[in-house]
């Protein structure tokens, strides 16, 4: 089964932030000296936090659904803008004004599990 496609109605207001997490090995020695290496294959995941700013509720209410509906572990494919292609991502975290205009926030992190 094919992964979905997040494409939400309105596209996120720009400024999106990228943060890429590593995870490595690393053994500190004496004097100072350390030696690092990677921590599996996919030691590097992205991490975006995207932001929608004046939007409707209606608009609102879709992103909130879908997120919700994808319970935090269930992955998607998405294409930020400035990514040259679709990554498969979790939402991690969300929050929403209650004032209209709504502002809307979410937080991907790169997911490399096989499921779909």
């Amino acid at each position: 089964m094919p992964l979905i496609t997040f494409s939400p109605s309105i596209a996120p207001s720009p400024g999106n932030m990228s943060k890429p997490e590593v995870s490595l090995f690393k053994a500190e020695f004496g004097d100072g000296y350390t030696q690092s290496g990677p921590r599996g294959l996919n030691h590097i995941r992205e991490q975006i936090d995207l932001k929608w700013d004046g939007i409707t509720l209606l608009q609102k209410q879709e992103l909130d659904a879908f997120f919700r509906e994808r319970g935090g572990y269930k992955p998607f494919s998405y294409q930020p803008y400035g990514y040259s292609a679709s990554l498969n991502w979790i939402c991690v975290e969300r929050s929403s004004s209650s004032k209209s205009p709504f502002t809307f926030t979410a937080k991907f992190k790169q997911d490399f599990s096989l499921a779909s």
